[in-house]
């Protein structure tokens, strides 16, 4: 049963990915962000993030993509002190694709959204569902995907899990500048498994806002490609490790995070 449920989550996202990008490219934005923070918990206390992120605009939906690679200040040379972490996005666009207007109230458009996990240690996970558009005053962008989210069943973890993820973009002026107060929440909202075995899964709630001043625009009047700032990172039973349970109190510790972040991004 769970190659067939996994072998379906692949079907789909394919399906997914490739009505994405089938027709034109409308657009597209590129960026590499330096982080440096602490506090973090399960993870070294000290981290240092170089990110890269897609997010591009097709005729029949849009696709994001990062891949993090992080490492601490540790003496040990050894992998465990650098590791990698990265997700692929394609959602496609109901809307776009019948050629029907979706639109109503606040809501600019439906669409399925997708999204594939990938980190170290054998870790996948595939998430598929539902997702809207909105336009309300005040914001850039504002969109909810929500997900049934799917283990891939090599670490024998269990499904079951729902996720829903807003995402924001908010332009505030400053000066000769602008702030851009932005991000995301990831919040698993159910447990999964059997609390005390391996396939446990706890429900999580991560809040990661950034807020960043557009430098760029300040110093030689180019806008959207240099920002400075700071970004927020809060983790409720990070990794879905139960803050508290079996896993917390005998390997890992305290799994509720709250980390900051300094932020140099530079778009092209």
């Amino acid at each position: 049963m769970k190659s067939i449920l996994t072998t379906a989550a692949l079907a789909s996202s394919m399906m997914l990915a490739g009505q994405a990008i089938a027709a034109p490219m409308l657009w597209q934005n590129n960026s590499l962000t330096y982080l440096y923070g602490n506090d973090f918990k399960v993870d070294p206390d000290t981290q240092h993030t170089l990110t890269f992120e897609h997010a591009s605009g097709w005729t029949y939906g849009d696709v994001f993509m990062f891949v993090d690679y992080k490492w601490n200040e540790s003496t040990d040379d050894s992998e465990a002190a650098r590791t990698y972490y990265g997700e692929f996005s394609p959602r496609l666009s109901l809307g776009k694709t019948t050629g029907m207007d979706l639109s109503y109230g606040p809501i600019k458009d439906v669409l399925i959204a997708f999204t594939y996990e990938r980190g170290e240690d054998e870790v996948q996970n595939y998430l598929l569902g539902p997702a809207v558009d909105l336009a309300v005053p005040g914001f850039d962008r504002l969109a909810i995907n929500t997900y049934y989210r799917k283990p891939d069943g090599i670490r024998d973890k269990a499904s079951g899990q729902w996720q829903i993820t807003p995402t924001w973009a908010i332009t505030i002026p400053v000066g000769s500048s602008d702030i851009l107060f932005d991000g995301y929440i990831d919040w698993v909202v159910n447990d999964a498994g059997n609390e005390g075995s391996d396939d446990f899964q706890s429900k999580n709630l991560h809040i990661n806002p950034q807020v960043k001043y557009d430098l760029g625009k300040a110093i030689y009047q180019k806008a959207g490609q240099l920002y400075v700032g700071i970004e927020y990172d809060y983790w409720s039973n990070k990794y879905g490790i139960k803050d508290g349970g079996f896993v917390s109190e005998n390997f890992v510790g305290p799994t509720d995070q709250s980390a900051w972040n300094a932020i140099v991004k530079v778009h092209f």
